[in-house]
């Protein structure tokens, strides 16, 4: 049995409404995604089964919608159809990296736009660099904390709204 919520989650019912008061972006705990009345859809990358359920069910039960794909390759294929507003992306998958994925995503002008977060153990200096260089919006190392890879998914779509 997977337990994906070692963070505990922010502890609301899926029926929960948030009130529409506002607070500073630092003291806003891990909550439901539901901005302008829609769900923001997360396209998920990754070649490990394990890793990919993690990510969306921590995703989604924080409000997000989430589509999965099993490496690059499937997520070229996949993200035209789904249209995501941020894609999470392994590095090192089978038939089609990271890091070419992303290359090619940023060379589409209909998903040059797209917010992504590279989710890997590929953490050293030449990885980051490599990373920025292809586009890259935000850097996940692994082991990552659940709860901060929500974070960093929720601010890129904010980034994407504003």
């Amino acid at each position: 049995m997977l337990y994906p919520l070692s963070y505990g989650g922010s502890g609301r019912r899926k029926d929960y409404q948030p009130s529409v008061k506002r607070r500073s972006r630092r003291s806003r705990p891990v909550s439901l995604v539901r901005m302008a009345d829609r769900l923001w859809r997360v396209l998920v990358v990754d070649d490990s089964a394990v890793i990919r359920e993690l990510i969306s069910v921590n995703l989604e039960l924080e409000g997000f919608e989430v589509v999965t794909a099993v490496d690059g390759q499937d997520a070229l294929d996949k993200v035209r159809e789904v249209h995501p507003d941020v894609v999470t992306i392994d590095v090192k998958m089978p038939r089609l990296d990271g890091f070419e994925t992303v290359e090619r995503l940023r060379a589409d002008p209909l998903t040059a736009n797209l917010k992504i977060a590279m989710v890997t153990a590929c953490a050293q200096e030449i990885d980051l660099r490599r990373g920025a260089h292809v586009g890259v919006d935000a850097y996940v190392t692994k082991p990552f904390d659940p709860e901060a890879l929500v974070r960093t998914v929720r601010d890129l779509v904010e980034a994407k709204a504003s």
